[in-house]
C-alpha cells in the first residue's frame, strides 16, 4: 500500500474504535492505563534499548544537543512515563459529565453533556514521552489516537506504542485506540492532516515551522500555538518586593519554553526604582536587555556592572527569542502596557506586577491572551500547575480550546433534553 491507502486504513481503526472507547467506563479506561504503566516498568530494558538505537542514529545525523537531550531515556526518565500514566488514571473522567439543567416553561429539561472528541492526530517532535502522555490524555477522555513522532525517536515511540498497546488489551479494550504510525515518510502527516472523514482534530507540539505547516495545510481542525511572545507588566502601584523575583522566575527559569518572558514593560513611574534591580539580577544571569530608548538611557545613567544592552529594533516586540534575551519597554502605564500586549502578544500568557485592584481587573478583562495573571510568574501557565493534571499542549485559539489542554479540552459538550411526554406547541 502507498502512504495514502496506509493512513485511510489506520484512519478507519481509529474511528471504529472510538465508538468502542466512547462507551469504555471510567473503570476499564483506568485499567488499560495502570497496565500500561505496569508493562513500561516490565519493559524498561526494551525501552531503554530502542531509545538507544535512535540516539545513535541521531548523533550519526548531527542532531543539535537540545534535541539529543529533549530524545533521550533514562530509568529515571521511564519510570516517570509510568508515573505519568497513573496519575491521569487518577484524574476525574470528564465523559458523561451532564452540566447546566434546567426545566424550561414547556416543561422539558435541557442541559450539557461532556462527550468524548472521537479521533484526535497528534504530531511532535523529539521526545518520546509525549508518546505514552498523549495515549494517555485521548485515551481518558475517550479518544482514539493516532501519533506521529519525529523520526528520530521512531525506536523509542514503537516500544512505548506496544506497551500502550498491551495495557489496552488487557482491558478489553481494541489496540489500535492507539496507533503510531510507522513510517518515517512525512508524507504520512500530509496524509494525516487531510482526512477529516477519519480525524476530528489534529495537536501538533513541536517548532514554529512545523506548526505553521500544519495550521495552513490541516482540513481538520488544529488545536495549536506557533509560539509563545509572553509578558510581564510591572505597573506604577507594583510591590517592590515581587518585582524582581516574579520577572527573574519568568524569564530565567527556562529560556526555551513557550511561557517563558520575552518583553518586559515598565510604567514611566516604576521605571527609575524598578528597571536597575532588574537589571542588576539580568546582568549575574547573563542576559541580554534589548531597550527602548527611554530605557536605554535609565540603564547606561544607572552604570548597572556587567549589563549587557542593546537598542531594541521594532521586530524585537513581537519576537520569541527562546533564549538569553529580554525586550524592554517604558510605558506611561497601564493602557499603553495593555495596548502593546494586544499589538504584539502570540495571545499565550501575559502577567501584570500590581497592587491596585482595579488595574488588576482591568488587566484581567482587557488583555486578550490565553493565560493572564496577577502577581505571579508566566511559567504557572502550565496544565499540571493549573491543577489540570496533565496536558496535551497549549492553545492560543480562541474556539474550543484555549490555554492549556487537559481532559476537558479533548471533550466538547452536546445538548441533552429530559422530557415526560411534552411536543411542541
Amino acid at each position: 500500500m502507498d502512504i495514502q491507502q496506509i493512513m485511510h486504513a489506520m484512519g478507519h481503526r481509529a474511528r471504529e474504535a472510538s465508538r468502542l472507547l466512547a462507551a469504555a467506563s471510567t473503570g476499564t479506561k483506568n485499567t488499560a492505563l495502570i497496565a500500561t504503566a505496569e508493562e513500561i516498568r516490565r519493559q524498561c530494558d526494551t525501552l531503554l534499548a530502542a531509545n538507544a538505537k535512535d540516539l545513535a542514529l541521531a548523533r550519526q545525523n548531527g542532531l543539535e544537543s537540545a534535541m539529543l537531550d529533549r530524545l533521550a531515556l533514562n530509568e529515571r526518565g521511564v519510570e516517570a512515563i509510568a508515573a505519568g500514566l497513573e496519575q491521569v488514571a487518577s484524574l476525574p473522567d470528564p465523559v458523561g459529565e451532564i452540566t447546566d439543567v434546567r426545566r424550561r416553561p414547556s416543561g422539558i429539561q435541557v442541559g450539557r453533556m461532556r462527550v468524548p472528541l472521537g479521533v484526535i492526530g497528534i504530531i511532535y517532535e523529539a521526545r518520546p514521552n509525549v508518546t505514552a502522555d498523549a495515549a494517555a490524555l485521548c485515551l481518558k477522555a475517550g479518544n482514539a489516537a493516532i501519533l506521529r513522532g519525529g523520526s528520530e525517536a521512531i525506536e523509542s515511540n514503537r516500544a512505548i506504542a506496544a506497551c500502550v498497546q498491551s495495557g489496552l488489551t488487557s482491558a478489553g479494550l481494541p489496540a489500535t485506540s492507539v496507533q503510531v504510525v510507522d513510517t518515517t515518510d512525512r508524507a504520512a502527516v500530509g496524509a494525516l492532516i487531510t482526512m477529516p472523514q477519519y480525524v476530528d482534530v489534529i495537536v501538533p507540539r513541536g517548532g514554529k515551522g512545523l506548526i505553521a505547516r500544519i495550521s495552513n495545510e490541516a482540513r481538520v481542525p488544529v488545536i495549536k500555538h506557533l509560539d509563545g511572545n509572553c509578558h510581564v507588566y510591572i505597573d506604577d502601584e507594583a510591590d517592590p518586593a515581587k518585582i524582581v523575583p516574579i520577572v527573574e522566575n519568568a524569564k530565567t527559569q527556562r529560556y526555551g519554553v513557550c511561557n517563558t518572558i520575552e518583553t518586559l514593560l515598565v510604567s514611566r513611574k516604576a521605571a527609575a526604582s524598578a528597571l536597575p534591580e532588574i537589571a542588576a539580577m539580568l546582568a549575574l544571569k547573563g542576559v541580554e536587555m534589548r531597550c527602548c530608548e527611554e530605557s536605554l538611557a535609565l540603564l547606561r545613567q544607572a552604570g548597572i556592572p556587567g549589563a549587557k544592552l542593546a537598542a531594541a529594533r521594532e521586530e524585537d516586540w513581537g519576537e520569541e527569542y527562546l533564549a538569553p534575551i529580554l525586550a524592554v519597554r517604558i510605558v506611561s502605564g497601564l493602557d499603553e502596557a495593555i495596548a502593546h500586549i494586544n499589538a504584539w502578544s502570540s495571545g499565550h500568557t501575559e502577567a501584570i506586577v500590581t497592587e491596585n485592584h482595579t488595574h488588576a481587573m482591568r488587566f484581567l478583562r482587557e488583555v486578550d491572551s490565553s493565560s493572564v495573571i496577577v502577581n505571579a510568574s508566566t511559567r504557572f501557565a502550565d496544565g499540571f500547575e493549573f491543577g489540570l493534571g496533565a496536558e496535551i499542549g497549549i492553545s492560543t485559539d480562541k474556539f474550543h480550546a484555549r490555554g492549556p489542554v487537559g481532559l476537558e479540552g479533548l471533550t466538547s459538550q452536546k445538548w441533552i433534553v429530559f422530557g415526560n411526554g411534552e411536543v411542541r406547541r
